[in-house]
């Protein structure tokens, strides 16, 4: 699995492995994804997903398809998520949002 996990030592937390582990068979799936999560505080995980495959989709419709590996997950985990960014490759510089992902600021928490 070539999942980014950010920020050490909360590679080890059971939520984010979680939701990288469903998120390997999204990957799995569709191998040209580049998947990124991090734990941005104690009750925060971000992900963001940068897949070719979302070329012609609109938000809803990429959503559905992440959402498909997400909804594997417990109520108790998805509800850490809360920051899910799902871009093509050629949107990323575009993206505002990505740059909580490039650049991420620091959490009061």
């Amino acid at each position: 699995m070539s999942i980014d996990i950010r920020n050490e030592p909360e590679s080890s937390d059971e939520y984010v492995r979680a939701i990288a582990d469903v998120l390997g068979r999204y990957e799995a799936d569709h191998p040209r994804a580049a998947i990124t999560v991090y734990r941005q505080n104690s009750a925060c995980i971000r992900i963001r997903v940068v897949d070719p495959d979302f070329a012609g989709l609109d938000q809803v419709e990429r959503d559905e398809k992440v959402w498909e590996y997400l909804d594997r997950l417990s109520e108790e985990i998805r509800s850490d998520i809360t920051f899910l960014l799902l871009l093509t490759p050629d949107e990323m510089e575009k993206s505002l949002a990505n740059l909580e992902f490039e650049s991420p600021v620091q959490s009061c928490l």
